[in-house]
């Protein structure tokens, strides 16, 4: 698992912007409305060691999080929003999630509004903090120091007693890399991860596709509700099992369809819950109808895993319902065109009814979850990758050779492997995806997401002669 940098701070500091400025690209939505981050987001960033890093020194990668403004619903009182609903009843939900943020975080980033000034919310966030041990993690961070007139304003933060205050504007990028780079210090070395004993199995699909049936069959009792009324789970719900001396938690979610049809609010929140609980998965089963044609809301979900780099069974339910004169070859073809992103995944046939299938389906997740432990050794990862790189490199117009100076996996789970090379673009696009099957023909890859990045050479710092 990555270290998690979380953004935290009153509503209308900008968080938000912050957090597109730092990861180049609008992830986050930013409005004046206060409350309108409410959940954790969470996406990867890359940052560069600083220039006085030692030689060798790699770019190393976090989980930014911005979460909601804390105390929003206090501030501003019992709101309704534009459907009706009462704000304030999601005031613990979102404060929750800031002190989560909180203790999982290894490194906090507490902003301010340098234009504004300190006010109470400001100093609440300070105390929780404090008093939570959390001082020693956390950056003071001003933002809408749009120009230097604001710094002597950003630096009355000082009084906080959580070290010195680092100036930035979201609006211009003033100061976002320096901030990065005191990020990279403070996340430190990435350290091995200590083997994992349980896995969480996240099961996702559309509605009455018979998520809930599976996990049943996975207990051989009825633990879930299973019902024919579309949507009958509206949360996520765990349940624990134990299989071959091997512990795993299902998570049965609810059933997902297309934006507009959402019925009401309730419906919204279990969208957000099924994406949080891919978010905590080890592994997914994407549960399919196979009595029925990929859809939509399938294609999205499937897109959804990928991003997140989630193993992923894809597992076809009510196989037994399907015509026998189906051959299974042309189905599998079909399913690689629909669902491009999966065409490594290994696909298990089930019924959930009958229990037939079931038990190869946690066996393969479980495969996965080994699959995306493997940490692999810089030798052979080196070795890999010239031999990939002789027999074709990506093509230059300008006739540059691609280079390779430094390779190791930095990350399991997913497996996350580092290039530094003399031109990173040269090696995205089209033969990074080249790249990335080739090395799971070579690697214990073969079928899980892996992710690589690609960082240029650190130039070393140039020492004029003296005169």
């Amino acid at each position: 698992m990555l270290p998690l940098v979380a953004i935290i701070g009153r509503p209308n500091v900008g968080k938000s912007s912050l957090f597109n400025r730092m990861i180049g690209k609008r992830v986050s939505i930013v409005d004046p409305t206060p409350g309108v981050t409410r959940d954790r987001i969470t996406t990867l960033l890359e940052v560069r060691p600083p220039e006085d890093a030692p030689e060798g020194s790699i770019t190393r990668l976090v989980d930014l999080a911005d979460t909601g403004g804390y105390g929003i619903y206090t501030a501003e009182g019992g709101s309704l929003d534009d459907a009706g609903c009462d704000l304030s009843r999601l005031s613990s939900e979102v404060e929750s999630q800031i002190h989560a943020a909180l203790r999982e975080a290894t490194v906090i980033l507490f902003v301010i509004d340098a234009q504004v000034g300190l006010v109470a919310l400001d100093r609440a966030v300070a105390g929780i903090i404090r008093k939570g041990g959390f001082a020693g993690r956390t950056i003071m961070v001003a933002n809408k120091v749009d120009d230097h007139s604001w710094a002597a304003a950003a630096s009355e933060a000082g009084k906080f007693g959580l070290g010195e205050v680092h100036c930035v504007s979201a609006t211009s990028g003033l100061g976002v890399r320096g901030l990065k780079e005191l990020i990279w210090v403070g996340v430190g070395e990435p350290t091995p991860e200590a083997p994992r004993t349980e896995m969480n199995l996240a099961i996702v699909g559309r509605r009455n596709a018979g998520k809930s049936s599976l996990v049943n069959a996975m207990a051989g009792q009825p633990r879930v509700i299973v019902s024919e009324i579309a949507g009958t789970t509206r949360d996520s719900i765990d349940v624990r099992f134990e299989a071959d001396g091997r512990i795993f938690v299902a998570i049965d979610t609810a059933g997902v369809r297309k934006q507009r049809s959402w019925a009401d609010d309730v419906e919204f929140y279990s969208h957000t819950r099924t994406g949080t609980a891919i978010k905590r998965a080890d592994v997914c089963i994407l549960l399919l109808d196979a009595t029925e044609k990929v859809s939509q809301v399938e294609k999205k979900l499937a897109m959804d895993l990928m991003e997140q780099y989630k193993p992923t069974v894809v597992v076809l339910n009510k196989w037994d319902l399907v015509d026998k004169n189906l051959e299974a070859d042309s189905y599998l073809k079909y399913l690689t065109q629909e669902l491009p992103e999966l065409s490594f995944a290994p696909i298990v046939c089930v019924s959930a009814k009958t229990g037939e299938g079931v038990e190869d389906a946690v066996r393969m997740a479980f495969n996965l979850h080994t699959q995306a432990g493997h940490r692999e050794t810089t030798g052979k990862l080196n070795a890999v990758v010239q031999e990939i790189l002789t027999a074709r490199g990506p093509s230059s117009k300008l006739g540059t050779i691609a280079k390779i100076y430094y390779i190791t996996q930095i990350a399991i789970r997913p497996p996350t492997i580092a290039m530094v090379v003399n031109k990173p673009k040269l090696f995205e696009g089209q033969y990074e995806r080249y790249l990335l099957n080739r090395l799971r023909d070579e690697l214990p890859f073969s079928e899980v997401p892996v992710r690589l990045t690609f960082s240029a050479r650190k130039a070393r710092p140039h020492h004029s002669r003296p005169e």
